[in-house]
């Protein structure tokens, strides 16, 4: 007879989703016990960074990523990193253990009282099931959810003492067979209309959001561009959880700016804006001023109907964004009488100080990065240095946290390699964000999982530093961060490490690092602020 169990990991088995992360309890245990030979557990030391590790795993695979965590306390220390999950796009299966149906209604102690209420606002779905019949039913439609667009987190709690419970066919061998593709097609008058639009247009831009390249869309976006002959500047780096175009290529002109005011300016000198794989636009901070200016039209290209509903500007054509692209690039595949557009401002030479700055730090990193390699960054003062020093121009080579809290970076970088592995992964780090999943460590090190991770230690928080220059605020306590030492913490988790100053030193221990097997890390002091170039 099968069990609840059996049917849920046959379930696992026909979605390719064959690794688990989580940090198990006892309300956990008899799901996981005896875990499947064709299984792989991977173990965060605390919830958050199970989450994290599995939405690095999910974007960079392309499939769903199981996370497991344990009833009441774990979810709640998980919801910060489904959190970041949702705003990314990840898509995800999130379980939780449950207290026993026979206890739930007194609510003994591990009891999840009302366990769907508190994922609720951050997923697709939030499911208990009635009866322990029903668990691979709501793990199935948990699954069809992740992944239908815009993907993101579903959620399911289980009694733990449903998974031994026996069922029959008529209970699950229909949902483990079932598939659901969710790729919607734009409708042609559309993509006649917009053909049409862009050919009539005097100085259209063409705006990169990260959909293109969770969509698979690269190749058709450079394929309009350069037919086209369109500047491309990248959606702003607030929202920007993937990079859509290649950085490197003559037509991009680098990032918006993220707030109102400057990115209308930036973007007055059009006349047609096209957005592709981005929200419109992923503001902050507060700077006001017209959304758009005068004489400057706008559609986006979006695969989620809220995301249009909501722009405050401009017209969206609601559809799968690849397919959208490519079906445009096809209607557009004729001459066109445009000039290029203008090349890229060369960056200006960096100045050497006292401290290394984040230019010259991440200007270190493009001398040694692998031409496939990958980053995943959560260094806010250093982002716009980074992008502009390594215009990374390969899909999926870059993933940051679009929802703008921390933690995703160091866990997300330990899935991102685990789905990679034949591309090697650089996280960047500051060492204030890294204390927000500091024990992905120890899963780097005991799985020896060979990411190689660069902390910049600048001794405070820059960011919060330039955003309250930006608000007029002073005298704002717990700006500073003396005494981090991110290596040492490393070390003592089991990821060799080393501390440097200086570009020599830096060059040096990146190479090293970058030639050795298993996870390695290089703590490089830096000069406080904000590295913009």
């Amino acid at each position: 007879m099968t069990t609840v169990r059996d049917a849920s990991f046959e379930l696992f088995r026909r979605h390719g989703m064959t690794t688990i992360f989580g940090n198990p309890g006892s309300t956990e245990l008899p799901m996981l016990g005896p875990f499947p030979d064709d299984f792989r557990y991977v173990l965060g030391l605390q919830e958050a960074v199970a989450v994290g590790m599995a939405d690095g795993f999910a974007q960079a695979s392309g499939n769903v990523a199981h996370v497991n965590l344990h009833t009441a306390p774990g979810v709640g220390n998980g919801v910060g990193a489904i959190f970041n999950a949702r705003a990314n796009r990840a898509p995800l299966l999130v379980t939780a253990g449950q207290q026993a149906r026979s206890l739930i209604t007194m609510q003994a102690n591990l009891t999840n009282r009302d366990a769907i209420e508190v994922p609720k606002p951050y997923v697709k779905y939030s499911h208990e099931p009635p009866r322990a019949a029903d668990v691979p039913f709501a793990l199935a439609q948990a699954i069809h959810n992740a992944t239908l667009p815009p993907a993101g987190p579903a959620f399911v709690s289980i009694p733990m003492d449903d998974w031994l419970v026996e069922v029959q066919p008529v209970d699950y061998a229909s949902q483990i067979t079932r598939t659901v593709g969710g790729r919607a097609q734009p409708e042609p008058e559309q993509i006649a209309a917009l053909a049409e639009r862009l050919r009539a247009a005097e100085r259209p831009v063409f705006v990169a959001g990260p959909d293109i390249d969770a969509s698979g869309g690269w190749d058709a976006a450079v394929e309009l561009v350069e037919s086209q002959r369109l500047p491309v500047w990248a959606s702003p780096p607030t929202g920007g959880s993937r990079i859509g175009f290649p950085e490197s290529h003559p037509a991009f002109q680098g990032m918006l700016p993220p707030a109102v005011g400057p990115l209308a300016q930036t973007l007055a000198g059009y006349d047609l804006v096209l957005v592709a794989g981005s929200s419109v636009f992923p503001y902050y901070p507060n700077i006001p001023g017209d959304f758009l200016a005068e004489g400057t039209t706008l559609v986006a290209i979006t695969c989620d109907p809220d995301e249009a509903a909501r722009a405050p500007m401009g017209e969206a054509i609601v559809a799968d964004v690849a397919l959208t692209l490519r079906a445009l690039a096809d209607a557009l595949s004729g001459p066109c009488d445009r000039q290029p557009p203008p090349a890229r401002e060369e960056l200006e030479p960096l100045q050497a100080g006292e401290l290394l700055s984040g230019g010259e730090v991440h200007a270190t990193l493009a001398e040694l990065f692998p031409a496939e390699g990958i980053v995943v960054l959560e260094s806010p003062s250093s982002t716009a240095a980074l992008r502009n020093r390594l215009r990374l121009s390969r899909p999926g080579s870059y993933y940051f946290s679009a929802s703008g809290g921390l933690g995703f970076g160091l866990s997300a970088a330990v899935g991102v390699q685990l789905a990679q592995s034949q591309r090697q992964v650089v996280c960047v780090l500051g060492e204030g964000s890294a204390q927000y999943a500091i024990t992905a460590f120890w899963t780097a090190a005991a799985y020896a999982v060979p990411v190689k991770f660069l902390v910049l230690r600048n001794n405070e928080y820059s960011i919060l530093k330039w955003f309250a220059t930006l608000e007029n605020v002073t005298g704002a306590p717990a700006l500073d961060l003396p005494a981090l030492d991110v290596a040492a913490t490393a070390r003592s988790y089991g990821v060799p490490s080393s501390s440097v100053s200086g570009r020599d030193e830096l060059h040096a221990a990146l190479a090293q690092a970058l030639a050795q097997d298993g996870p390695q890390l290089v703590q490089v002091d830096v000069a406080p602020g904000m590295a913009l170039a």
